[in-house]
């Protein structure tokens, strides 16, 4: 029985445990993500390696060139194949481009539930990125690059809740108001909410240890308390941030501040002012990656 099926047949989301490992007889994220991943996991992998994966997907490839020639990087002449992208931007960011535009195909198709908008939530996924990328600058964490991933990937469990155990995320959706938190709402529709879900199926993907705390603790990074804690409170106020900016994950303002991992950053009102506006450039000057999820013209 396929999952949808099974979910549909017993009006209700199966255990937790029992929803992972169907997911993990199913491909949900595309295979070519997958392999994105394991190459930069791969310390001896190479820009050729990287090449032949994006190859294989030429939709992927062709989404990648099209980003590359966007104003975000102002190429002088136009990057007409893989090659040239790679050398022109290097590994780690052609890597990040082809996971970003891997995970958009899961947003190419729309759907509405009141104020939830599944390009919506890809636009917050882009935002928390780039603002966690930003912030984690500004801290000086040297592996910068990882808290756009994280932060791009944080709300993963979203993505799986709309996909397989439709039915009662719709209901979950329909039933928040401002002010409410979504993790109690999704407990209670559900049974599990979405930082849960997410960080099992990140392990059964073989998620970095970075994402994967990214995931579990963005709503809570104070309680966080293992090696990759900068990256994870770096995502926790970029959440905030973009939520309040306009870009919430399903239509809501449903985030809060926490003053404990602001001090941690040492972050200040006036900082957040300072990164909110710094931010609009970096959203402008990214603007096709929220034009990922869009098919290839």
């Amino acid at each position: 029985m396929q999952l949808k099926d099974y979910v549909a047949a017993n009006q209700k989301p199966p255990a937790i445990d029992d929803l992972v490992r169907r997911m993990g007889e199913i491909s949900t994220l595309p295979q070519v993500a997958m392999k994105t991943i394991e190459v930069a996991n791969d310390p001896k992998s190479s820009a050729i390696d990287l090449k032949e994966v994006i190859e294989s997907d030429a939709a992927l490839g062709a989404r990648i060139l099209r980003c590359v020639n966007s104003s975000a990087y102002a190429t002088r002449e136009r990057v007409t194949n893989l090659q040239q992208a790679i050398s022109y931007l290097g590994l780690r960011q052609i890597r990040d481009l082809a996971l970003t535009a891997s995970v958009a195909e899961l947003f190419s198709k729309e759907e509405t539930i009141g104020p939830y908008r599944r390009r919506g939530l890809w636009g917050h996924l882009v935002a928390v990125g780039i603002c966690s990328r930003l912030i984690a600058m500004r801290q000086k964490i040297s592996d910068f690059e990882a808290a756009f991933t994280a932060g791009l990937l944080h709300d993963i469990g979203i993505v799986l809740e709309d996909q397989y155990v439709h039915g009662p995320f719709r209901s979950t959706v329909q039933s928040l108001s401002e002010g409410d938190l979504l993790v109690e709402a999704e407990r209670k529709h559900l049974g599990f909410d979405h930082t849960r879900l997410g960080v099992k199926v990140a392990d059964l993907w073989r998620f970095p240890d970075t994402v994967k705390a990214a995931i579990e603790y963005h709503h809570r990074s104070v309680n966080y308390r293992g090696n990759e804690i900068g990256v994870v409170r770096c995502v926790d106020v970029a959440n905030l941030i973009c939520t309040v900016k306009g870009y919430p994950s399903v239509g809501l303002k449903l985030v809060r501040a926490s003053q404990p991992v602001l001090s941690a950053l040492c972050l200040t009102r006036e900082h957040i002012v300072v990164l909110a506006k710094d931010l609009d450039k970096e959203l402008a000057k990214h603007a096709a990656l929220f034009e990922l999820c869009l098919p290839t013209p």
